[in-house]
């Protein structure tokens, strides 16, 4: 029988073939962490012995989730990773330098093959350039940091089919919402999902990371976007998988007349077409994180709000996904035509997503936002309302104060 993507990259790395269920000691290409896992997993590589990570080419910490830091206790931490990362000779991404999935990608720490592991649960973002990258906890973090080997259970597989192409007005994230209200949070649990399909042979690299970013609100272990069509600065060698390769589920949508899409609270699966929700005013719009923070994404919000204002009583925060994004759409006019809107521009980095500060929501408001996640309390209070949809929907929800197709606005 053939393999999987999932199931070709391990056993190239490990020198044996390896099917579903096989337990394995692999090595890998990468790891990072950031400041919400890497003061724990720094802790944990010392009780463990640890003294020199196992290679400070392949060894990354990013400061991202809380930048510039809030508080004493969060500045403390970003002082500790500055110290480990000087001791140990190895890459810490600053404050301002981006969220940790855009600048792995941005800077080739994980390309096509490799396997990568980061203390992230959208580590499976990765994925859009062929890879295997799986999220773990931080005391897993610290043993690979240690000796460049992960052990894991060989996923089984999940192949989503789409064909068609995508309307006008519709994009890769009203795809992905579109899925994960199909397979459900718990639908792909430890598989490794692939896609494959005409809607996808098209997209950039910044779409496909906004369909490989989701899958972890699907449950599932890694996602594996295929490479036909992918485009990247170098040359590689792409891993598809064999024709007579195994799945324990197979999905096929045709998706030539999908309608932009929300998932409303409280589930990044509770996902339906825009119009069951049009008209819910709304107090809140957030464009950013590592799901849609990439220039495309402000450049999608750009087209809809050139030469308008945001509505009254609405505010509009932008978080560029990396310092790179974030020239991009200062030297294209981006970010002039977002902030003539009236958005307000925040340091690249995770910004309100995690809801530890830059963009706390009042209790009782509405917020529509381009993230990956709406469970309650996600943006830092339980008593607002948080609703996930595309960033041409985010901006066109800001321009009438309430949700609203963004093909009017087109």
């Amino acid at each position: 029988m053939g393999q999987t993507v999932s199931e070709k990259i391990i056993s190239r790395h490990i020198g044996r073939s390896v099917g579903a269920g096989d337990l394995v000691v692999t090595p890998v290409d990468g790891v990072m962490a950031t400041d919400t896992t890497a003061p724990l997993a720094l802790k944990a590589f010392e009780k463990m012995g640890g003294t020199k990570v196992f290679d400070p080419t392949k060894c990354a910490l990013v400061l991202d989730h809380a930048v510039p830091p809030p508080n004493e206790r969060i500045a403390n931490l970003h002082k500790m990773m500055r110290a480990f990362a000087a001791e140990q000779g190895m890459r810490l991404f600053e404050i301002g330098e981006g969220i940790c999935h855009q600048v792995m990608i941005e800077n080739a720490y994980v390309k096509p093959g490799d396997i990568f592991i980061g203390a992230d649960s959208h580590t499976p973002t990765y994925g859009a350039v062929n890879a295997m990258a799986s999220g773990v906890g931080s005391t897993d973090l610290a043993a690979t940091m240690m000796t460049g080997k992960i052990w894991l259970k060989v996923p089984e597989s999940i192949k989503i089919i789409c064909n068609g192409q995508l309307q006008t007005g519709v994009s890769a994230k009203d795809l992905i919402l579109y899925l994960v209200g199909k397979i459900t949070i718990s639908g792909a649990t430890y598989k490794s999902v692939e896609f494959e399909g005409e809607a996808f042979e098209g997209m950039t690299v910044a779409s496909r990371m906004t369909i490989a970013n989701m899958v972890a609100e699907m449950g599932g272990k890694t996602a594996i976007v295929n490479p036909k069509g992918l485009e990247l600065d170098y040359d590689f060698d792409p891993i598809y998988p064999d024709h007579d390769a195994h799945y324990v589920d197979t999905f096929e949508f045709d998706v030539s007349n999908l309608e932009p899409q929300v998932a409303a609270p409280e589930s990044p699966d509770n996902v339906v077409n825009i119009s069951q929700h049009a008209g819910q005013e709304i107090n809140y719009a957030f464009i950013g994180t590592c799901c849609n923070g990439r220039l495309e994404d402000l450049q999608a919000a750009a087209q809809i709000l050139k030469g308008k204002r945001i509505k009254s009583g609405v505010r509009m925060v932008i978080g560029p996904a990396s310092k790179n994004v974030m020239l991009e759409a200062m030297n294209d006019g981006t970010l002039q035509i977002l902030m003539n809107a009236g958005a307000s521009i925040i340091t690249p980095g995770c910004g309100p997503c995690v809801g530890t500060h830059q963009g706390v929501p009042g209790n009782d408001e509405v917020v529509i936002s381009a993230a990956n996640r709406n469970f309650r309390g996600r943006m830092g209070n339980p008593n607002s309302n948080i609703f996930l949809a595309a960033p041409a929907t985010v901006a066109a929800s800001a321009l009438a104060g309430c949700i609203t197709n963004p093909k009017e606005f087109l």
